[in-house]
């Protein structure tokens, strides 16, 4: 296993363990540049408190499109804490059953953060886009010009003419390693410009050793990648990393 110092974790539900300091404590001791992202704007505060205290831990400010039926509310919330970060996620939309009633709502929800960022200039977005990939790509492309924020699509499972699409659009693209075994979606994976390609864990909705996967598992992407990419882990990790800091200077400034 490759040492996970320098490592990227780019959607990690931090605050979702058992123990939010000791996780956020943990991926700051394994060195791994973890995104961490919320579910709703009332989470963002103690969020972005625990990740200021450290180097490598961002926190993001989200609206998670499956709780935009009982949380729409807060987008007023949401906006008035957008100053305080140039991280916006987990926002974006999801078509899946559960969820499909609340979709109208959910596009007007997206609409107005994408709007919000476009105004904002230099945000840095993970989108959801579970059964939604077309509806998100026409959302991006509508309401955020490239030059006002960057996007990050966490988890994608479109089409590979929807990735294609997607990296015409200036998206870049977050894997986990529950995408990998998909054999489907690993050759969709497999087309996507390597310069676009960050890695995550998803943790701890995703597990490694039955257990929740934490951002220092993201090695394990890594490492997958890499063959897939037929390359060693250490020279992907050093790529990642790279386009890790050629997203942030697009978007504005340095991590």
């Amino acid at each position: 296993m490759i040492a996970t110092s320098g490592l990227v974790d780019f959607h990690c539900h931090l605050d979702l363990y058992p123990d939010h300091q000791a996780i956020v404590r943990e991926s700051e001791e394994a060195g791994v540049f973890t995104l961490a992202v919320t579910t709703t704007p009332r989470a963002w505060s103690r969020n972005q408190e625990l990740a200021q205290a450290t180097r490598h831990v961002r926190a993001a400010l989200g609206l998670h499109p499956q709780l935009v039926a009982e949380r729409a509310s807060e987008l007023p919330l949401w906006e008035a804490h957008l100053t305080e970060t140039r991280y916006v996620g987990e926002v974006g939309l999801d078509a899946g059953p559960r969820f499909y009633k609340s979709f109208d709502l959910q596009k007007q929800v997206f609409e107005h953060v994408l709007r919000c960022c476009a105004k904002a200039g230099n945000k840095v977005i993970t989108v959801h886009s579970i059964r939604a990939a077309k509806a998100v790509l026409d959302h991006i492309e509508a309401y955020l010009p490239p030059s006002q924020g960057r996007v990050v699509l966490h988890w994608f499972t479109g089409s590979k003419a929807e990735a294609k699409r997607a990296v015409e659009m200036g998206c870049y693209f977050s894997i986990n390693a529950s995408m990998l075994d998909n054999e489907r979606h690993a050759t969709m994976i497999a087309a996507i410009p390597l310069d676009r390609l960050l890695t995550e864990t998803d943790g701890p909705f995703t597990k490694t050793a039955e257990r929740p996967s934490k951002p220092a598992d993201v090695a394990v992407v890594v490492e997958a990648l890499s063959r897939l990419h037929a390359m060693s882990a250490p020279t992907f990790a050093t790529m990642v990393r790279s386009n890790l800091r050629s997203l942030l200077e697009q978007s504005g400034e340095g991590a």
